[in-house]
């Protein structure tokens, strides 16, 4: 006969090999497989999907995807994933590729559908390889208010892919929203704040046309809308000549660019060298622009030190 601790024993006993004997998706709620492409979209899939996705980015902080190169270890995780989030707009000229050699049969979704693109101004600057961008310039984030675009498609497609988490993903798609109106007021308050007749700023390559149509301030760049592209004697004389003509007041050197050429503008032309801004690549976690929202924070806060001063 069982005495009451043995059978409290045996029944515990037995609850502890019948938890062991569910499926691992029982025990705990298993994440939606989701890939992004670059590391600006991914910290808009993170708010957006929160505790319910696993995230794999492909090109992390700092990484240039104009120029990266796909690794056999992308191609398996496109395979695992039930969502790839690209930029479209033909930023990715690679994805294609990782798409078909992988055999995924993951939802791909652009975030930038529905995004009112803005031509290229890439006369001369030849991309090379598949990187082009067919007219159109991708860097679409620039803009805040194109962020939230993307912010409606991640959230969109989430709860396609991942019905239950509905309420989840809107809550979350909501507090988002809900900074980056706060940070495009901040945006125009310091844009605001920088005299008309010094909004001009000299950058790496063309990667700011969104935030110059948003908000007002005039960039001009030796490059064009791909890292890849070289600027030639003449682009770069070129340059020179407008910073003199114009005294523009500053040049800023992205975390994606090599620092070099914009140096070498700075010394010819008396131009401040401005804080490194963040174009289409994050800075690590913790760094001065590891979020999205940081990002744009830093780039605005710079651009007003120096063209205030």
């Amino acid at each position: 006969m069982l005495t009451r601790r043995s059978a409290v024993s045996w029944l515990a006993g037995c609850l502890t090999l019948a938890a062991f004997s569910l499926p691992a998706a029982a025990q705990t709620a298993e994440k939606l497989k989701v890939v992004a492409t670059f590391s600006i979209l991914g910290d808009m899939v993170r708010n957006v999907g929160g505790e319910r996705i696993e995230l794999v980015t492909l090109v992390g902080p700092n990484g240039d995807a104009h120029v990266y190169s796909p690794t056999p270890a992308d191609g398996r995780r496109l395979t695992e994933a039930k969502v790839v989030f690209t930029n479209g707009l033909k930023f990715e000229g690679w994805i294609d590729r990782l798409v078909k050699s992988s055999g995924t049969k993951a939802a791909r979704i652009e975030a930038a559908k529905g995004v009112k693109p803005l031509k290229s101004e890439d006369s001369g600057h030849g991309h090379g390889h598949d990187h082009g961008h067919g007219g159109s310039d991708p860097h679409a984030w620039q803009s805040i208010g194109n962020a939230k675009i993307y912010v409606a498609n991640i959230r969109d497609a989430l709860i396609a892919a991942d019905a239950p988490g509905k309420d989840t993903y809107e809550a979350n798609a909501s507090a988002y929203l809900k900074q980056l109106d706060e940070l495009e007021a901040e945006v125009k308050g310091l844009v605001a704040s920088i005299p008309a007749d010094r909004r001009r700023i000299i950058t790496s390559h063309d990667a700011f046309r969104y935030f110059e149509d948003a908000y007002g301030i005039d960039f001009v760049s030796p490059q064009g809308v791909s890292t890849e592209s070289e600027a030639s004697a003449k682009d770069v004389a070129r340059i020179i000549q407008q910073i003199k003509r114009e005294k523009i007041a500053a040049v800023f050197v992205e975390n994606v660019s090599d620092a070099r050429l914009m140096e070498r503008i700075a010394k010819e032309t008396g131009a401040k060298v401005g804080s490194q801004v963040y174009s289409d690549a994050l800075s690590e976690a913790g760094g001065p622009a590891g979020t999205y929202i940081d990002m744009m924070r830093h780039n605005i806060r710079a651009f007003s030190a120096a063209l205030s001063s």
